[in-house]
């Protein structure tokens, strides 16, 4: 069974750096490289949104809101990947949530990790 934990997630002051892990266990390493990864968010009240995104080719999209502060990465050996958040705004608060989507389409989510930011 796919299970994706995330982890890195803290409190932190504006201005502050956080760097989200996410390991992916359960699944082969031909079917993780093959997969598209994204991590989501979501604040209190409000909907689930992408904030970032990498296909298995290594391209990245991100929301506008983050384009230049947050950077999304990963390494297929160690079934990981990774989002580095520099600039964190308050506004940034939310739970951010780790995603897979496979090639044949099936989809996993993690439990989340907290990033609460301070002002």
């Amino acid at each position: 069974q796919v299970q994706l934990v995330e982890s890195g997630g803290g409190l932190v002051q504006a201005g502050g750096s956080l760097r989200l892990s996410c390991k992916a266990s359960g699944i082969i390493f031909s079917t993780f490289s093959s997969s598209a990864m994204g991590w989501y968010r979501q604040a209190p009240g409000k909907q689930r949104e992408l904030v970032a995104g990498i296909t298995s080719g290594g391209s990245t999209n991100y929301a506008d809101s983050v384009k230049g502060r947050f950077t999304i990465s990963s390494n297929n050996a160690k079934k990981t990947v990774y989002l580095q958040m520099n600039s964190l705004k308050p506004e940034d608060t939310a739970v951010y949530i780790c995603n897979l989507s496979t090639r044949l389409g099936a989809g996993y989510w993690g439990q989340g990790t907290q990033v609460t930011v301070s002002s």
